[in-house]
C-alpha cells in the first residue's frame, strides 16, 4: 500500500465560529464542511463537538475540533512552542512578504522571514496557539540533490550520538557579498 494522499490534518480549537473566520480571513481558505455530533462515532464516546474543515488549495484540507466538555486546551509544556507547527507553501517570495504585511497588519506577531537556505519562512500564531508557518521554497536542484546524497548518513549518524551531524552545514554557513 502506498498513500494517495493526506486527507485532513485535525487540531483542536478553542472556537470554532473564530477560528474559521481567522483562517479564512487571514489565510484566504474555504470554509467547506462542517459536522457535529453528541457522540464520537470511532470510540461512541458521549462527547459533543464542531469540526470544521478547511480549504487550504489543491486538496490540503485543515481540521478544527471545538469540544466544550473537555477541559481547556493546553499545550504539551515538554515541547518548546516552535518544534510543533504547520507549515504551508506559498508561490513567490512577494507572496510571502505581502502575507507577512497583511498579517502584521491584523495585530498579528510574525517572526521572519527566516532564510533555511533551500526555503525562506515567516512564523505566527493562530488565535488557539498553534503555531503556522508560511514558506517559499528557494533550493536548487544542485541544492536538493546534495541533501538526498547525506541524508541517510545524517540520519544515522544522529541515531548513535545525538549531535548534528556536519553533512550539510554548508546550509547555514554564510553566503559571502551579503
Amino acid at each position: 500500500m502506498k498513500i494517495k494522499q493526506i486527507h485532513h490534518v485535525a487540531y483542536r480549537c478553542k472556537d470554532a465560529k473564530q477560528t474559521v473566520e481567522w483562517y479564512v480571513k487571514h489565510l484566504n481558505m474555504d470554509f467547506v464542511l462542517a459536522i457535529a455530533e453528541d457522540e464520537v462515532p470511532s470510540t461512541k464516546a458521549p462527547d459533543p463537538y464542531m469540526h470544521v474543515f478547511l480549504d487550504a488549495g489543491h486538496g490540503n484540507v485543515l481540521a478544527f475540533f471545538e469540544l466544550p466538555t473537555q477541559p481547556a486546551m493546553d499545550r504539551d509544556h515538554n515541547t518548546p512552542a516552535w518544534v510543533q507547527h504547520l507549515a504551508m507553501e506559498v508561490d513567490s517570495m512577494d507572496e510571502l512578504l505581502e502575507a507577512k504585511e497583511r498579517l502584521t497588519a491584523a495585530g498579528i506577531d510574525v517572526i521572519g522571514p527566516v532564510n533555511h537556505t533551500i526555503f525562506k519562512s515567516i512564523y505566527f500564531f493562530d488565535p488557539n496557539g498553534h503555531r503556522l508557518e508560511l514558506s517559499v521554497n528557494t533550493g536548487t536542484p544542485e541544492m536538493m540533490r546534495k541533501l538526498d546524497e547525506v541524508k541517510w548518513d545524517m540520519l544515522e549518524e544522529w541515531s548513535k550520538t545525538k549531535k548534528a551531524p556536519k553533512h550539510a552545514a554548508w546550509m547555514h554557513a554564510p553566503a559571502t557579498g551579503e
